[in-house]
């Protein structure tokens, strides 16, 4: 049984799957697998404390998350800036209600829901605080924005310019700290995404970085080798550790996932 059949969906074929364009991630393909999965894990990790809240995911992309915190919350609400992934949403996940809009605009009524998820969406916007602001305006008063991102420090190490051709913007925990506090929230908890102990033995066995093996030989053109494909196939979200950054050096973290309040 596959992901989709284990979650009750039908399995994702060529005229089902919504198309991987670099921009976001998808489930159901083998290679893209070690980037779904590091997105699954914050759903999988937030998923308790969204339960029976109204909750908006803003830049909800193919929707499989939003479906996720479906099966606990309240009401979800989609809203995503491409057609094509709304139109996909709406046909695959009937569960979630799906909304085209600009982030910085969103298409809700003031203090509407009580949670925002805004996961690996603020790096490839062009304004941060406008977004905030927006998150702040359609929040119930003690709301939560729930938003993760890539660790530019790890992410883009050493660079101005992101790696990443689709992101505009990247943040280390102390600039997301400051976007957040700067727009009306206060942040309660900062975690940081890292490899638990099998994916860094997969780091060991690819020369130091899973990772990089798989940038280095995409940038390249080149075929993966059959292990490869085996070894990204094969990660699951248990692989990986969200960490408070009490508890580890954030800095080191490969995402972060911060936890504001909406400031009355």
């Amino acid at each position: 049984m596959n992901d989709a059949q284990a979650a009750g969906k039908p399995s994702l074929d060529l005229e089902t799957q919504l198309a991987l364009t670099g921009e976001r991630t998808v489930p159901g393909i083998p290679a893209e697998n070690y980037w779904f999965r590091r997105h699954e894990v914050a759903y999988d990790f937030i998923e308790p404390r969204c339960a029976d809240r109204d909750l908006l995911e803003a830049g909800s992309g193919e929707g499989y998350g939003a479906a996720l915190l479906a099966q606990r919350a309240a009401s979800v609400v989609c809203v995503d800036y491409d057609e094509q992934a709304v139109t996909h949403t709406r046909k695959r996940y009937p569960e979630v209600t799906v909304h085209q809009g600009n982030l910085i605009d969103l298409p809700l009524e003031d203090g509407s829901v009580d949670t925002v998820v805004n996961f690996q969406v603020i790096e490839h916007l062009w304004d941060q605080p406008a977004f905030v602001r927006e998150c702040r305006r359609v929040l119930r008063d003690g709301g939560e924005l729930l938003m993760s991102t890539p660790n530019r420090i790890t992410f883009s190490p050493g660079l101005d310019t992101p790696l990443n051709p689709f992101h505009t913007r990247e943040l280390h925990a102390a600039e997301l700290t400051a976007l957040l506090t700067d727009d009306g929230f206060d942040v309660v908890a900062m975690y940081g995404v890292f490899h638990g102990p099998r994916l860094r033995g997969l780091d060991a066995k690819w020369g130091g970085s899973l990772i990089d093996a798989q940038i280095e030989r995409a940038l390249a053109g080149e075929p993966w080798p059959d292990e490869l494909v085996e070894d990204v196939a094969g990660i699951t979200a248990a692989d990986f550790e969200i960490v408070e950054q009490s508890e580890r050096d954030i800095d080191t973290s490969l995402d972060l996932l911060a936890v504001a309040r909406r400031r009355s």
